[in-house]
């Protein structure tokens, strides 16, 4: 005999398996209100994600940025002042090398080469006050390069100009001096060696020449004279001449006491 089970057995069992506990339910329910507090996104587990601890970091940088104070600039002034130093600096620089060229020129007896040089180092430093020591010396060397190249005057000329920047400078005295000497103009060359003196009262070179300027510079004088002298005689005969007369006729004598002169008139 087969048993059949009754239909209330099976019904039993299907409300048993779709019964739901009230702890699974309570449990579900919280699974689900967690999630909507999150944001819906039940994967994140409450942490946040790489694009929202990006987006905080950059929030804070901006903070952080838009809270440094403005960044200190330097005056214009102060900045031009800089700028200006540097400038002098590199000029000096330029300067001095070219002078540095030119000493080597001159010591391989290139004196026309280096006349070059040391005018470029003028130029460079012109107008700069603080120039003033290597402007005087190279005006100096540019006269010593004249000087060997027998171009006296303008020897005297930068002489005088390194003079002009330092009043003191001997070497530019001394090289005046011997170009008034070559140029006979012994009266300069003496008051050049006097300044010498004056700035040195042991330089026994320019005592010794003025020892030998000063017989050459007297003997000057009375050529001088004599010249002039020739030159009234000639004046005075073109115009007594017209009378039948020279200064030949006339005699100047001196008075030993007096130091004064007498003319008398000879046939």
């Amino acid at each position: 005999m087969v048993l059949i089970e009754s239909h209330h057995t099976d019904e039993r069992q299907q409300q048993e398996a779709t019964k739901v506990t009230p702890s699974s339910s309570k449990t579900m329910s919280d699974s689900a209100a967690s999630s909507n507090v999150s944001g819906g996104d039940p994967a994140s587990d409450g942490f946040e994600t790489a694009s929202e601890r990006d987006i905080s970091e950059n929030e804070e940088d901006d903070y952080a940025h838009d809270q440094q104070p403005p960044e200190q600039k330097c005056p214009d002034s102060y900045q031009d002042a800089l700028n200006d130093e540097e400038l002098k600096e590199k000029a000096l620089a330029q300067a001095n090398d070219a002078k540095m060229e030119g000493n080597k020129l001159f010591g391989n007896g290139q004196y026309e080469e280096a006349l070059l040089q040391y005018e470029i180092a003028l130029e460079v430093t012109a107008e700069m006050p603080t120039s003033v020591e290597i402007r005087s010396i190279c005006h100096s060397n540019r006269a010593v390069c004249f000087l060997k190249l027998g171009k006296y005057e303008e020897t005297i000329k930068e002489c005088t100009k390194a003079l002009e920047l330092n009043p003191s400078y001997i070497k530019a005295l001394v090289r005046r001096g011997e170009a008034h000497e070559k140029l006979q103009h012994f009266e300069e060359a003496i008051a050049d060696m006097k300044k010498i003196l004056e700035l040195d009262p042991s330089n026994d070179q320019a005592r010794k020449s003025i020892r030998r300027l000063e017989p050459l510079a007297a003997e000057k004088r009375e050529k001088m004279k004599e010249e002039m002298i020739g030159k009234l005689k000639e004046l005075g005969n073109s115009v007594l001449g017209r009378f039948g007369m020279s200064v030949d006729n006339f005699k100047a004598v001196k008075d030993p006491n007096t130091g004064s002169y007498s003319i008398s008139f000879q046939q």
